[in-house]
């Protein structure tokens, strides 16, 4: 039996499917609600969640929910745009367990998956065999194959590679009324579905051939309605081409039989520039003369918008010249590299032809190349995050998907994207183009505030001229996002009323009971039926007092409601590969686990949906409990959601209502206990040395006995009472003055953690500052106060009022530094990129973004000097000639990475390496806790760990972060070093290796 949680009310059908399947089963409030949104603007809360395990448990849960009068939804990543994955039933999410790959047949160029497979995952299996599964969606990181059947995805390359039902052969399937059966050609007898529910199907689609080829429309995309085109004489007849792009509707996937395709050699790519959207509508028509895999567009609004993202706005200047109107991205990946050439060359050609050219030509617009394989997935990079882009507007209008998917014919696409945006602009609003220009399917989505009347009553208009427009056209209104409940509306209008009617047919003769997503492609309601709106007409969320100023976000408590509601659950923070977000979704697969399963958690308990203090709750915290506020969702997810800062709203309303416990208060306060603590370093150790104490510890306290805690240390940094002697030890080539801080050329910074558990780092850095020849200051308390702090510590356990003070402190004694532009340098990125990050938002009327910026990192500091030409460091060779680089989550949040391998790169001879990883999983207290100590282990082994036991003994591990320094050491029994440290073995002086000798001392 797997894990069971439901309402104390209780559930029969939960009780019962206890007993009945090895998986999850899900039926409380707090798990209903994350699953009741997916892409769309929908919201349909379902009766309960399992999470199968395999196909014994998707049988029984069909059979029990049948019982208990229950439809059923398969779901996969939970991405769709038309509200396919949400309905009032029973979801089965496959993405978790069911999601294997069953078998790779490489000379047959064909596999067979479980239906929860990953797209991306997939192609990293069949990468060294020199494959890959070709519908390459923009959502590739989470999209399943068993979703992209059911939705019958496209990708940007379709033009070459077609559609899903293009690349499905054959589909295991589970029926309505619980057998199973084979789905492949028709012809193809065992195993096969019963005789009679094939010859009907055949039976109807010969019926409505005639209709068929009139009304199906004759464009290189249709994916609405359900394919009996597959199924009329004279066609290949294929049963599973019918699954494909049923939305769930006639069957459950359990393995699916898929096509494979040769990777594609080098490619060259070029960025077709131009002056007006029209003409870069009216080029493709032309373009594709060339036979290029593909031609995406990008147009104005994404291009203002992506320069305005932190990720983005160094790439677009590596592309983009001048101020185009709209880019087409003309892709060539043919096998023979000079074919490749000849073709780009072509469309230089071509374009001047057309009369572009970037001076004197008749129209500006021109060709920029992208021949570096780097350089095109970045690019890449960009296309594919268009709709996210889009939908980072922080406003209450947003862009809204339901006209997106429409497919003319090249020669219509100027006209009809003229024509489409005069309906925008008739109904108020307009709309940002993008995607694929090569087979006519652009997506729009025009702004909307769909929580107001004006906006719904735009919605509908907007759909009702948009679809007739297509149908002008003779188009498709449905290109490649699917039906769901967008678009099932007006298949009557699309196809006719005998196609709908021969839908319907369909529908029951696989289902006749509809316990299958009941509301999909047929028997739909209305687009516009609020009732099933994410922001329903009696929305509402009440103001309360928040820890932040949430600027530039709209809605009620100083704009919190706006920053949880950028949420748009395009799901990026279910990538398993690449980048750092989201690190608990990695190690556990479960959505509660993802940003946007905390995103919309914290959504529903601010709207009330999730009853009175739903925000300050146990279900909540639990919510929050593997958050390891690494920031990293703060700039890897599309929409900027902030969670290590909500993460802080939450502990802070929790506490108000609940109080501190012991272990709160211990990590909260260690900056002011911590002089004790170092006076007696013999006692205060003693946990460590004695395993019953550390047991004791782990059951009054919480933290595990498993883990050593950090070693206090007696000779802690004592600053500018010891920078003299400290340099005299580490760099007595330096002559060093101590200045006042409004003098200094830098500030030195003591982190509360290098100071008490690892000085040797703050020594090091010092004596680095001194040999370039700095003028430093001590940031310290006036007189001999207590040591500054930046509030890390009390902002991690929701003392935020404790965390003000500390910064209240610290900004009145570094003002002086701070008024003249004096850099203030540090050395833990927790620490000093606090003052960058959470201080502008609780101290608004103190603390400036630019102070903020003016406090770095040490390696920033250095790599920005060494930039201007001011940095003179007298570094040598090191004995090891090639260092591994693991960065910290808020190093990699705030794009510092560059600066430390820049700095890195200094020292003569050495190579620098560094680790694709995720969080390392210590993340301050988390890696120590009882509760949360197999998760931090399980992020660490995800890469960190492995790659570290990896290295030889001669290579230098170099991280920044305290937490990620005590992981690799834990884990490894490897001591990684600052580079702060290493910089200071690295000076050309032989007592600098006194600082590694007295830290290792």
């Amino acid at each position: 039996m797997g894990r069971v949680i439901e309402d104390a009310s209780g559930s029969r059908l939960a009780r019962r499917l206890s007993g009945a399947v090895e998986g999850e089963v899900l039926f409380d409030a707090f798990s209903r609600g994350r699953y009741a949104t997916d892409a769309s603007i929908y919201q349909m809360t379902p009766a309960g969640v399992v999470v199968p395990k395999g196909p014994e448990d998707l049988g029984a849960t069909l059979a029990l929910a049948a019982e208990e009068g229950l439809p059923v939804l398969p779901r996969g990543g939970g991405t769709s745009q038309c509200g396919q994955t949400v309905n009032e039933a029973v979801v089965l999410d496959c993405s978790r367990h069911f999601n294997k790959i069953i078998e790779i047949d490489v000379e047959g160029r064909r596999a067979v998956v479980e239906p929860g497979c990953v797209l991306d995952t997939l192609n990293r299996v069949l990468k060294p065999h020199g494959l890959w599964y070709p519908v390459d969606v923009s959502t590739g990181s989470r999209a399943t194959i068993g979703g992209m059947t059911a939705n019958n995805s496209c990708g940007a390359r379709s033009r070459r590679y077609g559609t899903s039902r293009d690349n499905v052969i054959s589909i295991d399937a589970l029926l309505a009324d619980g057998t199973r059966a084979h789905f492949g050609p028709a012809s193809n007898a065992p195993g096969g579905p019963d005789p009679s529910l094939v010859g009907d199907l055949l039976r109807l689609a010969k019926n409505e051939a005639e209709e068929i080829a009139e009304r199906f429309p004759d464009v290189d995309r249709r994916v609405g309605g359900y394919n009996l085109d597959a199924l009329v004489p004279g066609a290949p007849q294929n049963l599973a081409h019918l699954l494909v792009g049923s939305e769930g509707t006639l069957a459950i996937s359990e393995r699916i039989e898929i096509k494979l395709s040769p990777l594609q050699g080098p490619k060259l790519l070029g960025i077709c520039h131009f002056p007006s959207f029209r003409e870069a509508m009216e080029a493709p028509q032309h373009l594709v003369d060339l036979d290029p895999v593909g031609i995406e567009l990008i147009d104005h609004t994404m291009i203002h918008l992506a320069r305005e993202n932190a990720v983005f706005r160094p790439v677009l200047e590596e592309f983009v010249e001048g101020e185009p109107a709209a880019l087409l991205l003309v892709e060539f990946a043919e096998t023979d590299p000079k074919e490749n050439r000849r073709r780009l060359d072509g469309l230089h050609d071509l374009m001047a032809r057309l009369g572009y050219g970037w001076r004197g030509a008749r129209r500006w617009g021109g060709v920029v190349e992208a021949t570096d394989p780097g350089l095109q997935n970045r690019i890449g990079e960009v296309r594919k995050q268009g709709l996210n882009i889009m939908m980072s507007m922080k406003q209450e209008g947003k862009p809204v998907s339901f006209v997106e998917d429409c497919c003319v014919r090249l020669e219509d696409l100027a006209d009809y994207t003229e024509r489409l945006t005069a309906i925008f602009h008739k109904h108020g609003t307009d709309g940002t183009w993008y995607a694929h220009a090569s087979v006519g399917t652009l997506h729009v989505r025009p702004v909307l505030n769909l929580k107001e009347d004006i906006g719904v009553k735009a919605l509908r208009g907007i759909a009702e001229e948009a679809f007739a427009l297509v149908r002008d056209y003779k188009g498709s209104h449905s290109g490649e996002h699917g039906d769901g409940i967008v678009r099932s509306e007006f298949h009557e209008q699309m196809f006719g009323g005998r196609i709908v009617r021969a839908f319907e047919a369909v529908k029951d003769r696989f289902d006749p009971e509809g316990r299958l997503n009941p509301g999909k492609i047929v028997r739909a309601p209305r687009i516009d039926d609020r009732s099933l709106f994410r922001y329903p007409a009696d929305y509402r969320v009440k103001d309360r007092e928040t820890v932040f100023d949430w600027p530039g976000y709209p809605g009620a408590a100083r704009g919190l409601q706006g920053a949880v509601e950028m949420c748009n659950n395009n799901g990026a923070c279910r990538k398993l590969e690449g980048g750092v977000m989201c690190p608990s979704y990695r190690v556990t697969r479960e959505e509660v686990h993802s940003v946007r399963g905390r995103a919309n958690t914290l959504r529903l308990a601010l709207s009330g949906q999730l009853g009175e203090d739903a925000f300050a709750s146990d279900a909540m915290a639990e919510t929050m409990k593997l958050c390891v506020s690494c920031k990293a969702c703060k700039r890897e997810c599309p929409m900027s959601v902030d969670m290590a800062k909500l993460k802080i709203e939450v502990q802070a309303a929790r506490a108000a209502r609940r109080g501190y416990g012991l272990r709160d208060r211990l990590v909260a306060h260690m900056p002011r206990y911590a002089p004790v603590a170092a006076r007696f370093p013999g006692l205060s150790n003693l946990r460590n040395r004695l395993p019953w104490l550390a047991r004791l510890m782990e059951r009054v306290v919480g933290f595990s006995a498993e883990r050593p805690l950090p070693e206090w240390r007696q000779d802690w940094f004592r600053g500018a009472a010891e920078a003299s002697d400290a340099l005299q030890r580490h760099a007595p080539f330096v002559e060093h003055k101590p200045v006042a801080m409004a003098e200094a050329d830098v500030v030195l910074f003591a982190d509360s953690f290098n100071r008490w558990f690892e000085p040797g780092h703050l020594r090091a850095a010092l004596a680095v500052l001194a040999a370039g020849g700095y003028r430093i200051a001590h940031a310290e308390a006036p007189g001999s106060g207590r040591a500054l702090c930046c509030g890390r510590t009390y902002l991690s356990t929701g003392m935020t009022e404790m965390a003000r003070d500390e910064l209240r402190r610290t900004a009145e004694a570094l003002r002086p530094a701070l008024e003249r532009g004096v850099p203030v340098v540090g050395l833990e990125p927790s620490c000093l990129l606090t003052f960058r990050d959470e201080a502008p938002r609780l101290l608004p009327e103190i603390w400036s973004e630019d102070w903020g910026s003016q406090v770095m990192l040490l390696e920033e500091f250095l790599a920005a000097e060494d930039r201007a030409g001011r940095l003179a460091l007298p570094l040598g060779p090191l004995p090891q000639k090639r260092a591994l680089l693991h960065g910290h989550c808020h190093q990699k949040a705030f794009a510092q990475m560059g600066a430390v391998e820049r700095v890195m790169r200094l020292i003569p001879g050495l190579e620098v390496e560094m680790v694709e990883t995720s969080c390392c999983g210590m993340a301050g207290s988390f890696g120590y806790q009882v509760e949360t100590l197999d998760a931090s282990r399980a992020m660490a082994e995800a890469s960190l760990l492995p790659a570290v036991r990896a290295a030889d003994k001669d290579t230098i591990v170099v991280a920044d972060g305290t937490s990620c320094r005590h992981q690799i050491a834990d884990g490894t029994g490897l001591k990684p070093v600052h580079v702060a440290l290493l910089l200071a073995q690295a000076l050309d002086c032989e007592a600098a290796a006194a600082a590694d000798r007295d830290e290792a001392a």
